[in-house]
């Protein structure tokens, strides 16, 4: 997922994991059958009630209607499961679902079940009673209108104003609030769908899609590759689809179509780069679907077809560093995933590292250099943030009693990456592509851990060999705060010349004067991080009319220069700022500014009025963390 919430506020993390063994059998390239003792090795998932050693559910058969008008989702979850002790129950995670009716079986058997008690986060153990022979379980039920996963829009609020729409965001634990499921990401399922949506609308899943609409609003979808529950997605909207490639192509609201297809043409050929590095695609098909702004991600890596924000519609082809990270996690994280969010830097890390990886390839090192720049700037102040003796800085986290969200930030990111580009300078990058390239196909469509990644890293790299432990330093990059003393600072020739660019307007130069000709925007926005934070109403303005921020079309230069307008009050950005708050919804955008708001009595005061406005326009996932924020 990219891209993350940058402020984190009060962790304090420790402990790990029991471990326990893993045995899988695969029948073909993308698909796997279950061993008697398949979730051995996998970690128990503290944020799930399920209990996959005693009855797993390995296949998913969902039937069910998208009720705009009362703003629920309604129908039967079928499963095959595996009964491996022959338990009298198999226990599902749910959240405000209601649960009608439970059936065993193909003869639709009626059979008991309870919930447990509620939990803020986890929500409520749905145990149902089965029996030793039981092979599939049906359940009956509905979402409520206030589904945590399932964000509701107007027509306004879409970019055609004509139609509603409807998308979910299953990460980290927000599947179980839209299907009864095991939602854990070391628990992984086929699926197949059925999907009855308002006959104007089109339903796309994270699954084999259609590509135009019917006339009787009724989709069918496959998932014949295993997937963890988080990856679990649907969008219903007024939606079109063009071809970029033989395997690439775009959906998008009608009116946001063809900047899209402009925006990421180049689409077809980072898939080509990706796997020149980390070998076969393994998902068929490699399409986007841009949702409208109140999206709280940058992207969402739904296998098959990323989730991704028109924040990233900056009509230049500045941004699309955003689609490497996504397609990367075709690999890091759908292919190979965390067992568990205590392990979350496993997914992030590793594309982190491989998205510059590809933007290397298509672009040359020094454009990646810039993103590894950026991204050390965002990890020191996520760690600032944290403190630097916080166990919340640790890579290997321990989330228990916490909502998993909360360990979604730049230290599984950044910290993750530079773990990794600290292995690839000890070995060099031949020698560490063939280990992650066995990493993958060692872990391929299956759950891991830290604990796991680590037992293969020294079996497969290390290999006994002292001097090369030393190098990568496990216990320093992995189990400590902070980072380690000898990590390197990344440097940039590009971002050299800003620095001298900027020292020109510090130092006397009217902006206008500057020498900014083709910076790209990761250039803009390290100039933009760069100004004081305290600036006169001159120096603004002198800024702001030869760089017309305040009005700039891309959203991280917004972003980053309202911080400066609300440090320095600087009234010229207020309307814009306004109107950034109340139409985006991203998160890593929102903390912050909500944040420098909040400081000072008169900003609360602004941010109290438009966050009152802006509210419904935000995501669960945003408004989970503002709502603490803007108390």
């Amino acid at each position: 997922m990219k891209h993350y919430t940058k402020y984190l506020f009060g962790l304090g993390l420790a402990g790990s994991l029991q471990l326990v063994s893993c045995s899988t059998q695969h029948t073909n390239d993308n698909t796997m059958t279950t061993t008697q003792q398949e979730v051995e090795r996998t970690p128990a998932d503290v944020h799930s009630y399920a209990k996959p050693s005693e009855a797993i559910a390995k296949d998913l058969d969902l039937d069910i209607a998208v009720d705009f008008d009362n703003k629920i989702i309604s129908g039967k979850a079928t499963y095959q499961i595996e009964n491996l002790t022959k338990t009298d129950k198999i226990v599902f995670d749910t959240r405000d679902l209601q649960i009608e009716k439970v059936y065993l079986g193909d003869n639709q058997e009626q059979t008991t079940f309870n919930l447990g008690e509620k939990n803020k986060f986890l929500g409520q153990p749905l145990t149902i009673t089965i029996k030793p022979e039981t092979k599939s379980l049906t359940i009956v039920y509905k979402t409520s209108p206030q589904a945590a996963a399932l964000q509701w829009l107007s027509p306004q609020q879409t970019a055609g104003k004509k139609y509603p729409f409807l998308f979910t965001q299953s990460q980290a634990i927000l599947a179980r609030t839209w299907i009864p499921i095991q939602d854990s990401p070391g628990i992984r399922i086929t699926f197949s769908a059925r999907v009855k949506v308002p006959k104007e609308l089109i339903a796309v899943m994270s699954a084999e899609n259609p590509q135009e609409k019917n006339s009787a609003g009724e989709y069918k979808f496959y998932m014949r590759q295993p997937i963890p529950s988080y990856l679990m997605a649907l969008s219903v909207g007024d939606l079109k689809f063009k071809a970029i490639g033989d395997q690439t192509g775009i959906y998008a609201e009608p009116a946001t179509l063809e900047t899209a297809v402009y925006e990421f043409a180049e689409m077809d050929k980072m898939l080509v780069a990706a796997e020149k590095i980390y070998g076969k695609y393994r998902w068929d098909r490699y399409d986007l679907l841009v949702l409208p702004p109140s999206f709280p991600f940058g992207g969402m890596e739904n296998p098959r077809l990323t989730f991704v924000t028109p924040t990233v519609l900056a009509k230049d082809r500045s941004l699309t560093s955003l689609i490497a990270h996504e397609l990367a996690h075709s690999w890091s994280g759908n292919l190979v995933t965390n067992a568990t969010w205590n392990d979350f830097w496993l997914n992030e890390g590793f594309t982190v590292y491989f998205e510059r990886r590809i933007m290397e390839e298509l672009y040359g090192k020094e454009y990646a250099d810039m993103l590894n720049v950026l991204g050390y700037q965002d990890l020191q102040a996520t760690i600032e943030e944290l403190g630097k003796d916080s166990e919340g800085t640790h890579l290997k986290l321990d989330l228990e009693g916490r909502d998993p969200d909360d360990g979604l930030n730049d230290i599984a990111y950044e910290k993750g990456n530079a773990f990794l580009q600290n292995i690839e300078q000890a070995v060099g990058r031949e020698r560490f592509d063939e280990f992650v390239n066995k990493y993958f196909q060692t872990f391929a469509f299956q759950s891991t851990n830290t604990e796991r990644f680590l037992e293969f890293l020294r079996t497969e790299l290390i290999k006994g060999d002292e001097q090369l432990a030393e190098k990568i330093n496990i216990e320093g990059w992995v189990f400590t705060a902070g980072l380690p003393e000898e990590h390197k600072k990344p440097t940039s020739t590009r971002f050299a010349q800003v620095e001298q660019t900027y020292t020109s307007w510090k130092n006397g130069t009217p902006a206008a004067k500057l020498n900014t000709k083709d910076w790209s925007s990761h250039e803009w926005l390290h100039f933009i991080r760069m100004l004081p934070e305290k600036m006169s109403k001159e120096q603004m303005n002198d800024l702001d009319k030869a760089f017309n921020f305040t009005n700039s079309g891309n959203s991280e230069i917004l972003a980053a220069w309202f911080l400066h307008a609300i440090h320095n009050n600087y009234i010229t950005a207020d309307k814009a700022l306004e109107t950034f708050l109340t139409n985006v919804g991203r998160r890593k955008f929102l903390l912050p500014i909500y944040k420098a708001l909040m400081a000072t009595p008169e900003g609360k005061k602004r941010a109290l009025a438009i966050y009152a406005k802006a509210r419904p326009n935000y995501h669960a996932v945003s408004t989970v963390t503002l709502d603490e924020l803007v108390k």
